[in-house]
């Protein structure tokens, strides 16, 4: 059996599980199991947002939003501090798991750092890197030169036919329940007047020019173009890019009030401000057709990596999108993360696979998300064994893990192969149009 193929399934499918995920595993689980592989598909960590003040996010608000340490969309000194403190955790882990000595000099073709060609993808591999490895100056890949969009990590539809955009728009009005699309709006209520007093969107440039003082509930339209990502227009865009705003600033701004245009916010309001984020990802990326084709060049990018003999360890840096389809396209089971407002793929969170080799002779595969909590990103708190990150064990529809929480490689290898052949069969008619 090859452990590289079946891994590669395991790093896509992450998720849920309490406690860090050594302090949950049984005294006796080093003495079954020999760690021999790790890989790690990353979100970036903490950046700016993808818009200024001049924008149609400024125009949403007549305050003014926090003054970054970085450009539009590019990694601040806090994401590049926080994960710092990530690389470093990972190092006393895979030191400690015997993974590799301290002060750590990879031999060639050992460990490997990929990233999107963008700014913040690329510096958050370099920062992970340098906590990991302090003494190895590590080479990130990547392919283009700042800021362009690798086809690996481009969460963009790469087939498309009429038959498809019927299956994919079924899928994603299913969401919304009997209602549809306008259904999702609907649920998102709460979340909505939340978000609009927090902005003060009344008071707002926008509602002042163009009479826009709340989010609709009508308006929702999906896009569906080849060579392009699933996107979207009405309110629930425009409130994403609010709520993406918001959590970003709330990470940096270490005034609570302040990082709230001066509203005291419950954390139930922070979570119900996060999540029209989270809903705005699903509705995009996670229905079952849409992710199998915008995850499918980042499936076989991670089938090959994982074949790779004498791999110890691989970093894949890209985003939030590519958590979101890789894990719907292997049929993850619907999960909440705790100690966090983002509740699916949190800023600078990571998929991580671990491959062992059982005492027993069977080979066998662990998946986890491990996230800094939201008070471990405000507070920069230090990562270590004894104060780690959140770790949140996978777990794949219709597959079960043994009493360690591990699944065996071959039925992993099974769903991801699976995940990788759905691609061909997505439906076609005579309009389809595949990517070159």
């Amino acid at each position: 059996m090859n452990f590289k193929k079946v891994a590669a399934a395991v790093c896509l499918s992450l998720v849920t599980l309490s406690g860090a995920v050594q302090a949950e595993r049984p005294a006796d689980f080093q003495d079954k199991y020999n760690l021999e592989e790790m890989v790690v598909l990353s979100r970036h960590n903490i950046r700016s947002p993808l818009s200024g003040n001049g924008s149609a996010l400024g125009n949403l608000t007549p305050h003014e939003w926090f003054k970054w340490t970085s450009g539009p969309s590019e990694l601040s000194l806090r994401g590049g501090q926080l994960e710092t403190m990530m690389g470093q955790y990972f190092r006393q882990w895979l030191v400690r798991d015997g993974l590799m000595t301290e002060n750590y000099l990879p031999k060639e073709g050992e460990m490997r750092f990929y990233a999107n060609s963008m700014q913040r993808t690329i510096a958050t591999a370099q920062y992970f890197s340098s906590g990991m490895l302090p003494v190895a100056n590590v080479t990130i890949e990547h392919k283009f030169a700042p800021s362009k969009m690798d086809p690996v990590f481009n969460p963009q539809l790469t087939f498309v036919s009429d038959a498809f955009r019927h299956q994919a728009m079924e899928e994603i009005s299913a969401m919304g329940g009997q209602k549809g699309l306008q259904g999702i709006n609907d649920k998102m209520e709460k979340e909505y007047r939340v978000l609009e007093k927090t902005l003060d969107l009344k008071d707002s440039p926008m509602a002042k020019k163009d009479g826009f003082t709340k989010f609709r509930n009508d308006d929702l339209q999906i896009l569906l173009e080849v060579n392009k990502e699933p996107a979207m227009k009405g309110s629930l865009k425009l409130a994403n890019s609010a709520s993406d705003a918001f959590i970003l600033q709330y990470y940096e701004e270490q005034d609570k009030t302040k990082a709230g245009f001066g509203h005291k916010l419950t954390q139930q309001e922070w979570e119900q401000i996060a999540k029209v984020k989270d809903v705005y990802g699903d509705v995009l990326f996670t229905a079952p057709s849409v992710a199998v084709n915008v995850a499918h060049p980042l499936l076989e990018e991670m089938n090959k990596e994982l074949k790779t003999e004498g791999r110890k360890f691989t970093f894949l840096c890209g985003h939030d999108s590519n958590i979101a389809s890789v894990l719907a396209a292997l049929e993850v089971e619907e999960y909440e993360l705790r100690g966090s407002i983002e509740k699916k793929t949190p800023i600078g969170s990571k998929l991580v696979i671990e491959k062992f080799a059982g005492k027993d002779g069977k080979e066998y595969a662990a998946f986890s998300l491990v996230y800094q909590t939201t008070d471990q990103l405000r507070d920069r708190t230090a990562l270590t064994l004894d104060t780690p990150p959140e770790v949140f064990q996978l777990k794949l529809k219709g597959l079960k893990a043994n009493a360690d929480g591990l699944y065996l490689l071959k039925d992993v290898q099974q769903r991801f192969q699976q995940a990788i052949d759905a691609y061909d069969k997505l439906p076609a008619d005579n309009k389809a149009v595949k990517a070159a």
